[in-house]
């Protein structure tokens, strides 16, 4: 089974709750390139087995998500000590198999009054995983449809949510100290990569980050997000150089990589 196979079946059977599932992470940007107003790109976008689901927690999901993955083949797989058991949810073997995470915003304490971290919940069956600077995922999703004209093979066309571009790139620089540095480094790359698909978009990016993202933001994170762009490109660092050197189907250049994200920061985030 190949991927978009697999993604097909997550679609189906994710279907009754589309309107509070919004895909973010690496297969929220391979459904960035599908939007109407993505620029086509020479390359493929970066690769990544696993599928990122976003949801709020005030809005009380409904139904057996479980049971609908499992009539669609999906394997419920636990991790870890938490209470419940942190869990994904796999299609195929657990080397080369497709899985999908549900994540949810951590808000207030990391940990519960007991001391034990609280860092998953049990909604509709399923294992979320709370993640702290989750929540700004679920500002101002972007619609992108999937069906067999993008080679997706479902019966008929669907509209999926997925996380504003904006979102997505704030996201990466919220929690980008907290990364290990292999996953900074891609972090990085699909931030420079959802700018070449929508660099003719900053005017829109800078309206949305001032009336809509920078207002719902902490001032902390506010300054965190500025301080870690500033930071990441203020020169040709060692995790630009690393970053530019994953893609094996381009030839990345890490000066152009850096001035790509400095003009476009610039004019996002400029008064």
């Amino acid at each position: 089974m190949n991927d978009l196979e697999a993604f097909a079946k997550l679609v189906q059977a994710l279907d009754p709750w589309r309107a509070q599932m919004i895909f973010i992470g690496g297969w929220g940007h391979r459904l960035h390139t599908l939007h109407p107003d993505a620029l086509k790109q020479a390359f493929e976008p970066v690769f990544t087995r696993d599928t990122d689901l976003a949801f709020a927690n005030r809005a009380p999901l409904e139904g057996d998500i479980k049971a609908a993955l499992a009539a669609h083949g999906f394997k419920e797989d636990f991790s870890g000590t938490s209470k419940p058991p942190a869990a994904h949810y796999t299609l195929g073997n657990e080397q080369n198999g497709f899985y999908a995470e549900f994540l949810t915003p951590l808000v207030g304490s990391p940990y519960k009054r007991n001391g034990e971290p609280d860092a998953t919940t049990s909604v509709a069956g399923i294992s979320a995983h709370k993640i702290a600077h989750l929540g700004v995922l679920l500002e101002d999703p972007w619609i992108v449809t999937v069906g067999p004209e993008v080679g997706v093979p479902l019966d008929q066309p669907v509209d999926l949510q997925v996380a504003n571009p904006l979102c997505f790139m704030v996201q990466k620089f919220l929690i980008l100290k907290d990364r290990k540095k292999n996953k900074r480094q891609q972090d990085l790359l699909y931030v420079h990569d959802t700018l070449m698909l929508f660099g003719h978009m900053l005017p829109t990016f800078k309206q949305t980050w001032g009336s809509i993202v920078k207002p719902r933001l902490h001032p902390r994170e506010v300054a965190t997000v500025e301080r870690e762009i500033q930071e990441a490109f203020s020169e040709v660092t060692d995790d630009i150089q690393a970053a530019s050197k994953i893609p094996s189907d381009r030839d990345l250049d890490p000066e152009d990589f850096l001035a790509t994200c400095q003009y476009s920061f610039q004019t996002i985030l400029e008064p």
